[in-house]
């Protein structure tokens, strides 16, 4: 196939740009004219465009230059095995329909092999909004184990689990952690850690081949506290402590290292191992996710990541801060 030139190259890229946004993020054509600073019947042309060239299927096909560009040049400062960045929508920088995309591609192709993984899952919004844009696969060779349990102090089970409803999408066997994801003291913790199916789950999480888990902000907004499953008291005592961070509730530093004081005393979830012996990607995007996800892939909590151009633009100028 000929090359093609720059200015071919730059209409694709435009054309994949608008696809996206019409597609994907569910503007209007005058809504993705305003955002490319393009009249409407551009808009237009581009979007068809997109059609034309099959840059639009069910997901966004085309690989944009700038975030593959931007994927690399993470991939290179953090020393990631796996990077995958995509385009986001100006006007909702918090926005996680194209990053689920992404990470629900990326995970189909792990539940598509035919050799037998084992897939370990964190919980989360972002991570959620992967989950649900797989397609149902039946593999039931594979094995999908929770990392996280679900139940706050209160006894209620949070909104955004993952593993029963990817079960439910590819009957695969599946292993939740049944603890609340937080325990009242380190000694209930201890007593916790020690039942028979929390040591049989805990093992399979150790020999997952992929691990998947959102990142999750430690600040007045935390997830954790949001949802219920930390205190306020809690939190602040995070806050106070450095906390930044914190994946499948193990909270860490602005270095991304984990704190050996505070919930992280009393988490019941599978400790992060660090650097990770398999696959173990982060999914996150969002102003308020920056901050976390420099610390994680500084202490190589993760190694691979999934996110969008806007928070992959932000986390190689706040590398370049040193």
């Amino acid at each position: 196939m000929a090359l093609l030139s720059s200015s071919e190259r730059s209409r694709l890229d435009d054309a994949a740009r608008a696809g996206w946004l019409y597609y994907v993020a569910g503007n209007t054509q005058d809504e993705i004219a305003r955002k490319l600073n393009v009249s409407r019947p551009t808009a237009q042309r581009l979007v068809s465009l997109a059609l034309s060239e099959r840059l639009i299927s069910f997901r966004l096909d085309h690989p944009i230059a700038a975030c593959m560009e931007l994927a690399r040049t993470l991939g290179e400062i953090y020393g990631l095995a796996y990077c995958d960045v995509v385009p986001s929508d100006p006007d909702t920088p918090d926005a996680v329909n194209g990053v689920g995309k992404a990470a629900a591609a990326f995970l189909e192709q792990t539940l598509r092999l035919a050799d037998p993984q084992i897939i370990a899952l964190g919980t989360g919004r972002t991570l959620r909004a992967a989950v649900d844009e797989v397609l149902r696969i039946e593999c039931p060779h594979h094995q999908l184990v929770s990392l996280v349990g679900n139940i706050s102090p209160s006894g209620e089970a949070g909104f955004f689990d993952v593993l029963n409803k990817l079960a439910e999408l590819t009957q695969a066997r599946h292993y939740p952690m049944p603890l609340p994801v937080v325990a009242s003291t380190p000694e209930e913790r201890e007593l916790l850690m020690n039942l028979d199916p929390v040591v049989r789950v805990r093992a399979l999480a150790d020999r997952a081949d992929l691990t998947l888990s959102g990142i999750g902000q430690v600040d007045v907004h935390a997830q954790m506290y949001r949802d219920g499953f930390i205190t306020r008291e809690d939190r602040d005592e995070l806050m106070a402590c450095g906390a930044v961070g914190e994946i499948a509730g193990w909270v860490f530093d602005g270095e991304g290292r984990l704190l050996e004081a505070s919930t992280n005393l009393r988490v019941t979830s599978v400790r992060p191992v660090v650097p990770p012996r398999g696959r173990s990607v982060g999914v996150a995007a969002g102003p308020g996710k920056v901050g976390p996800v420099h610390a994680a892939l500084k202490g190589r909590l993760v190694n691979g990541l999934i996110t969008d151009e806007r928070t992959a633009a932000a986390l190689i100028a706040l590398a370049s801060k040193g």
